[in-house]
Order: structure tokens, then C-alpha cells, then sequence
């Protein structure tokens, strides 16, 4: 079904926000008008009371990286409206040297410059392996020496087995989490005391609960056949899983025979209940849908992954009892899209995944589409916990894999919103987030279903070009931000020798101050309080307009940063009437102007016009303009377009390019 909906804000407001997006023109033409491709499922809604999020994922690993592109990268986000960065903490890379060996060095730094940059942290308590999935640049194992940890039991039974004899190293199988569950325990506790001083500036703190930090199997991994865009492979063949199942089963139907009488077999004991012998027959053969066996078998192993996620967010709340009490946990759920259409066998790599139910009617609504038990798992918790979603950017029909990408959007979202949980949206692939195609989906997501809030896979995608400019959009959009309330703020630079002078509120609801400045690398910033302990933006504002008085106004909500020169133009001795002039920007700036010589003077600011024909323009109206005066362009970077044009009244209204020395009057 196709609608359109208009987004909240229009882009004028995008002045402010360009100066951190690099590259702009070479992004794809964005309107306001924007059609978005909208479910029938869920109508549009956001969750009254609840403050909508935004954040980037950090590198797997930033010294791969470069911490100079990091750094700069941080600024561009941040001074478009993003909140936090999330941050993988590598449980191999801490404590890889030795049970209770802890090396926080690393996120001492990379946390740091998280702060450093004015914004908060999600970490991720990763449990599993970085290394041989999609996107992986880094590799960190699991502890190695947790492997041969525990007297009498093999690495083999620490680990999932898959149908087809393979081992993952990826995560300890959750039939372990009896012996393993103390030491995910002792390395939050450890994370907490280390990190106790930042408590205010963590956001959430997300917990892995499997392959990828996603609550599932590693079904679909390369260990085994079952690679995207497979079925997936069964993961309950290790020795710990068969007697889960064989234990699970007997409690069931009381005893072999009550097995017996409600799968109609002839066990002899309970050695002889096992998972499928023949997975391939077993789904082929529809056993996993229309036997009791295979009901009983896949809803176990569904059952048994819930009860994982539960175990593991018990232990995220034992462990961070003291200075991380009041911090929202979260964990995240996987949008395996392929297969769902598949006509022969239609949502097998949900179903190996452990994501749904067998016994559920997938079509319906009541039972989330197959998700209600996985989503019940973020229920009744006593604690705040958020549920993660990944393949908003997606669509349907997606790479010819049976895949219904958008409609798994939409059914997830809607058992969250039946069961009151929570739930935050994710980009699945590197890429999907530089396209408009992508964010018109995500776009969509927000605007027709319950999500509070977005993660963004990686921060380097929305550092420039169309990420940033979408990214960007969408947060002007949906942001519901609490107000701060600031009650104070002082303004504090080179015009007033770094002292504070306190701001006031004008009729917009901003902080407003006139202040005038020299020529000397004229500078300021806005503090909340009479010291340094909150101040914006993140580094000086610098002055590029020349010498002269300026209004500043700060939005205390957004800790957004203008100021405007206040000047008259001086229209010359022959006027000629309003004249609109279009430049089109050659770099991101927070603002550009005009700087008109012989006839005119004085910079004259311009506004943001939008985007046209692949370009980023802007536009000013000069009342009562001379026929005849020389021009050219500079923004507030401190940068020229370095060519002069002579205005000889080509007409009202013109455009100008950089490097082009004419004056047009159509958009080039």
C-alpha cells in the first residue's frame, strides 16, 4: 500500500543543521514532500510520554579506524542531533588474558572521546565473536581459556552444534548458561565499578544474547550450510541441548509412554528422544508444523531461547545494582527477513533462527505474526528494557529471497505495541543507510508504527552525503526531546574577555545576547552554569562574518548555536527593486553570504533554500537593489568561491555557481 505523509518540520530549519554534513552534493534530491512505502498494518502513532532516541554504531574496532576520522566524525553527528554513540565492549578483549584479568584501557579512550564530543554511550555487553559475519573488519574470540574452564565438560559442549556435526565458537550455547551465566555476571560487575563515574552519561546499556549480539542461533552462520538466503540449520544437537529436550519432554507428558501417546511412537526409554534425524524431511515434509513431535520440538527450541534472553537480562540486572541501577537495558532481535514467501516452506529461517513459534498461526496478528513469545522475553522485567530491531531500511522482495523485509517491520513492532515493550529500530546491512531507498523505509517505519527510537549501523555512513542529510531530517522530524529547563545561560567569548554574561529568553523561547566583535579570531560559548561543566557547542564557535554586532541565540533543547550579523544594506543610488539571488554551496557551512562590492556593501547573510538538481542552494532577497554592483560568495568556514561576477541588472532573479563566473536566470 502506498502513502504519503509530510514530515514534521520542513527543511528550512536545515540552516542550522548543515554545517556538520560533508559532501552534500553528492547525496540524491530529498523533498519534503517525500512518499514513503506505509504497512496497512499499524497506523501512525508515536509512544506518548517516551522521548524518542537516535544514535551510531562506533567501529567494531576505532584503532582499525583512525582516531583523527573518529573524532571528526563524532562532531559531524552530534551537531546534527545525535544523541549517543553505541559501543561493542568485547568480552575477548577485556578479559581474554585470564579469568578476572580485566583491561579496560581501550574504552577508557574511546568513551572518553564519546564524552569529550558532548554525547552519551550505549555499550554493548558483547558476549559473542566480532569476526566472519557480514561486515566484520575486526576480530576479537571469546576468552579462550573459557573453553576448558569447567572440570568434566568439553569445548565441544560449551559450544552450539548444528544439525550438519559443525561447532560455532561464536557464543557459549545457552544450555551452558548454568555454568557460564557467573562469569557474564562477574565481567558487568567489573564494567560497572570501572565505569561508575560516567553513570550519567550512558544512555542504555545492551546486552548480547547470541551470534551478532542478537537474541538467536547461529543458525545462519558460516559454520554451517545454512547461510543467507538458506533455511538455516538447527542448533540443538550438542549433548547439553539433546538432554534439555529429552528433560523438557518427559515433564511435558509425564513419562515415555505419555511421549509415546502423544506423538504416536514406540520409545523405549528416554534416550530415544532426540532432535530431528532427517531436518531436511522433517521441513520438507511440513513434520515441524503438522506432528506433535515437530511442534513440540520447535516450540521448545523457541521456549528455550526466550528463557536465555530472560536469564541474560537478570544477570545484566544483578550485576549493575549500584551506580547503573536507573540505566535502561536493551537487547536486539534480528529481522530475518528471507524465506517468509517462500511457497513450499514459508518461514524457515525465522524458525531456525528460534525467533517464532511452530504451534502459532503466522498470519495472525494475535500471536505477533509468530514473535509474541521472543517479544514476551522484554516483559515483566521490573527493570526497563528495550527491545532492538534490525532491517528497517529494508523493503520487500529484497535480493529474490522470499524475503517480506517491510512487512517483518511492521509485525514486530505491533506485537511490541500489544505487549507495552518498547522498541528502538536498527539498519541491518553497512549501506542501507546511504540511500535514499533506504531511509524512505525507515522513514516510513517511524511515521506508521510504534518505534522510540533509532541506531544507526555505522556512524561513518551518516557522517556525510545522503546519510547525514536524511539522518539529519529524520531527527528534525521526530525528535521529542524532554526540555532541559535550563533555568540559566551565559554567554562566554572573545567580545566579553571570556567572562559570563547572562543570557535571556526571547518570545521564541531561546537564549538571545547582542555582543560586538573585533577582527581578532572572534569566538564564544554558551555555558548553562557560571563554569565550564556543560558548554556548547563542543568546540568555539567561530565568528566568520567580520567585525560588528551580532544576536546569539542557543536553543536549550537542541543546543543549537546562531548568530546573525546585524547590518543594514545599503542599496546604492539606483534601485532596481527586490532582487533574489541563488548560490549553490560548494562545502557544508552553517551559513553563506553574500559579499557585494562597487554599489553594495556589507556581507549579507543568506537562508537555505533546499535541493535541487543534485545541488544544495541558498537564497537571499536584497530590497531595493542598484542595476549595477560587483559579487561574489564565503561562508561561515572562512572560505571564498574565489570569482567575481558583475551584477548589470541581468534581471530579479538570478543564479550563480561557484567557479562560474556568469549570472544566470534559470537554476543550473
Amino acid at each position: 500500500m502506498i502513502k504519503k505523509f509530510r514530515l514534521f518540520k520542513l527543511l528550512s530549519v536545515l540552516a542550522i543543521l548543515m554545517f556538520a554534513l560533508s559532501g552534500c552534493n553528492n547525496s540524491a534530491s530529498v523533498t519534503a514532500d517525500s512518499t514513503t512505502l506505509a504497512s496497512s498494518s499499524v497506523q501512525s502513532r508515536q509512544v506518548a510520554g517516551v522521548e524518542n532516541t537516535f544514535a551510531v554504531m562506533a567501529p567494531l574496532h576505532v584503532e582499525n579506524w583512525g582516531w583523527g576520522d573518529f573524532e571528526n566524525q563524532l562532531a559531524t553527528v552530534k551537531g546534527y542531533g545525535v544523541q549517543a554513540v553505541s559501543v561493542d565492549v568485547w568480552w575477548g578483549d577485556v578479559e581474554g588474558s585470564g579469568d578476572d584479568n580485566y583491561d579496560w584501557s581501550y574504552y577508557d579512550t574511546i568513551f572518553g572521546k564519546i564524552r569529550n564530543a558532548g554525547m552519551n554511550v550505549v555499550p554493548i555487553m558483547s558476549f559473542h565473536q566480532c569476526g566472519g559475519n557480514v561486515g566484520d573488519d575486526y576480530t576479537s574470540n571469546l576468552p579462550p581459556w573459557i573453553w576448558g574452564h569447567y572440570n568434566g565438560v568439553s569445548s565441544e559442549d560449551l559450544r552450539y552444534e548444528g544439525e550438519e556435526g559443525t561447532f560455532s565458537s561464536e557464543y557459549v550455547s545457552l544450555w551452558a548458561d548454568s555454568l557460564v551465566m557467573d562469569e557474564y555476571v562477574d565481567f558487568m560487575d567489573s564494567f560497572e565499578n570501572h565505569f561508575a563515574y560516567m553513570a550519567s552519561d550512558i544512555d542504555e546499556i545492551n546486552i548480547s544474547g547470541g551470534s551478532a549480539g542478537e537474541l538467536r542461533y547461529p543458525s545462519y552462520n558460516k559454520h554451517d550450510f545454512g547461510g543467507y538466503p538458506n533455511r538455516g540449520s538447527l542448533q540443538a544437537y550438542g549433548q547439553f541441548a539433546v538432554d534439555d529436550f529429552r528433560n523438557d519432554m518427559i515433564t511435558k507428558y509425564g513419562s515415555i509412554s505419555g511421549v509415546n501417546s502423544a506423538w504416536g511412537t514406540s520409545l523405549s526409554s528416554s534416550y530415544d528422544i532426540n532432535p530431528p534425524g532427517q531436518p531436511n524431511a522433517f521441513f520438507n515434509n511440513w513434520d515441524y508444523k503438522n506432528t506433535q513431535y515437530g511442534l513440540d520440538f520447535m516450540d521448545w527450541y523457541n521456549q528455550s531461547l526466550k528463557e536465555h534472553g530472560k536469564r541474560m537480562i537478570n544477570a545484566a540486572k544483578d550485576a549493575f545494582d549500584n551506580q547503573f541501577a536507573n540505566i535502561d537495558l536493551g537487547m536486539k532481535i534480528p529481522g530475518v527477513h528471507w524465506q517468509i514467501s517462500n511457497p513450499n516452506n514459508p518461514r524457515l529461517a525465522e524458525l531456525t533462527a528460534g525467533l517464532i513459534k511452530a504451534s502459532d498461526d503466522y498470519q495472525s496478528a494475535s500471536t505477533g505474526h509468530g514473535y509474541g513469545n521472543i517479544v514476551n522475553t522484554f516483559v515483566d522485567n521490573n527493570r526497563q528494557v528495550n527491545m532492538h530491531f534490525t532491517c528497517l531500511e529494508m523493503g520487500n522482495d529484497e535480493g529474490n529471497a522470499y524475503s517480506k523485509a517491510q512487512d517483518l517491520v511492521f509485525w514486530v513492532a505491533q506485537a511490541a505495541a500489544d505487549q507495552g515493550v518498547r522498541i528502538k529500530g536498527e539498519n541491518a546491512l553497512f549501506g542501507g543507510v546511504i540511500s535514499d531507498y533506504g531511509w524512505d523505509h525507515i522513514d516510513n517505519a517511524f511515521a506508521y508504527a510504534s518505534f522510540t527510537g533509532l541506531t544507526v549501523l555505522r556512524m561513518n555512513d551518516v557522517a556525510s552525503g545522503t546519510g547525514a542529510y536524511r539522518y539529519a531530517q529524520l531527527i528534525n522530524a521526530y525528535s521529542n526531546t524532554i526540555p532541559s529547563g535550563w533555568d540559566t545561560a551565559y554567554f562566554r567569548g572573545t567580545a566579553n574577555s571570556w567572562d559570563t554574561t547572562l543570557m535571556s529568553k526571547n518570545s521564541a523561547g531561546l537564549w538571545e545576547t547582542t555582543q560586538d566583535f573585533g577582527s581578532d579570531n572572534p569566538r564564544f560559548k554558551i555555558t548553562h552554569n557560571d563554569d565550564w561543566a556543560e558548554a556548547y557547542p563542543a568546540t568555539d564557535y567561530l565568528i566568520t562574518g567580520g567585525a560588528g554586532t551580532y544576536t546569539i541565540t542557543f536553543d536549550e533543547n537542541s543546543k543549537a548555536v546562531v548568530a546573525t550579523k546585524i547590518e543594514s544594506v545599503n542599496p546604492g543610488p539606483t534601485p532596481v527593486g527586490d532582487l533574489v539571488i541563488h548560490f549553490r554551496e560548494w562545502e557544508s557551512a552553517t551559513t553563506y553570504s553574500v559579499h557585494p562590492w562597487n554599489g553594495l556593501s556589507g556581507d549579507v547573510a543568506m537562508d537555505f533554500e533546499g535541493s535541487f538538481n543534485g545541488g544544495y542552494w541558498w537564497k537571499v532577497t536584497i530590497s531595493n537593489a542598484p542595476a549595477d554592483f560587483m559579487l561574489c560568495f564565503n561562508n561561515s568556514n572562512g572560505n571564498w568561491d574565489g570569482v567575481d561576477r558583475h551584477y548589470t541588472d541581468q534581471g530579479s532573479d538570478i543564479y550563480v555557481v561557484k567557479g562560474d563566473s556568469s549570472i544566470y536566470t534559470t537554476r543550473q
